[in-house]
């Protein structure tokens, strides 16, 4: 089984789990920035966060033979903090770097009226610079949020098979499936959705179109259960060319319109990055 984990938090995550992963089959992620857990205190710290994900953490990942993308944006949480949204005007400068395959995470956390303009700012800026659009759809009222979403992205004049609308469940999936837009499910534990509830979901609906990732974060969280949900599909009765096409092929296809995606094997990786490594105590 080949997995493609299209949404995780690695900056939050151990060696440990890029060793787990690999040893499930995940070859591949991609990593949205996204909210640190605690307020930003000046647009600074998006250079010092943004520089470590096309830096470090594809160079961490390299060590375990995982080839390591990112989404790059200001994130719908602190679209609402007045000391973090200048960053919106360096975004341009990171939205043309190889390893960039998307603006993202994007959309709703409270529906404001800052939210509403980071939002419509940065589908423009995919538009501009040719990328996708990865969304991220509110925790709290999700089905207004979801309609909210795509009203947007209508508006927006970018591609709707260009934006993958995430964090969807069994209320909002109807809302998407006929837009389209890709659709992504996060199988999280006690939230967002879990791989029987998926698997349903993929019995309703077929697996076109259809991304299932982590989020694995630093929250209570779980990077192996795209393979779960992979292992669940084939107790259901599932292909294991259908599960290919949900944990492989369909990320694939979405984040390969970026034109940067390097699934090349990774042999012999550098030893140190900037003068680090993994290793601790290591020379």
């Amino acid at each position: 089984m080949r997995i493609f984990d299209p949404h995780i938090h690695m900056t939050s995550r151990t060696t440990d789990d890029y060793e787990r992963m690999a040893a499930a089959g995940v070859r591949a992620v991609v990593e949205p920035a996204f909210w640190l857990g605690q307020p930003r205190t000046s647009v600074d710290t998006f250079v010092d966060y943004f520089d470590s994900l096309i830096g470090w953490e594809p160079f961490r990942a390299g060590q375990f033979g995982v080839r390591h993308h990112a989404t790059v944006a200001l994130n719908p949480k602190e679209a609402n903090d007045p000391r973090c949204r200048p960053v919106l005007d360096l975004l341009p400068r990171y939205l043309d770097k190889d390893g960039v395959v998307a603006v993202g995470e994007i959309g709703y956390d409270s529906m404001t009226p800052a939210e509403d303009a980071a939002f419509a700012g940065q589908l423009a800026l995919a538009v501009a610079h040719d990328l996708p659009a990865l969304v991220h759809t509110p925790h709290r009222d999700k089905a207004r949020g979801v309609e909210r979403t795509l009203a947007v992205v209508a508006e927006s004049g970018i591609e709707p098979g260009r934006v993958l609308v995430d964090h969807l469940n069994e209320v909002t999936v109807k809302l998407v499936r006929d837009t389209g837009c890709w659709l992504g499910f996060s199988i999280y534990p006690e939230t967002k959705m879990s791989p029987p509830r998926m698997v349903e979901l993929l019995r309703t609906y077929g697996t076109e179109r259809m991304l299932v990732n982590s989020a694995a974060d630093w929250g209570r969280s779980d990077p192996l259960l795209t393979r779960a949900t992979g292992e669940a599909m084939l107790l259901a009765g599932f292909t294991e060319d259908d599960v290919d096409q949900v944990l492989w092929r369909n990320p694939v296809e979405f984040y390969g319109q970026s034109g940067r995606l390097d699934l090349t094997d990774l042999e012999g990786a550098a030893a140190t990055f900037a003068g680090n490594s993994i290793l601790r105590g290591g020379e």
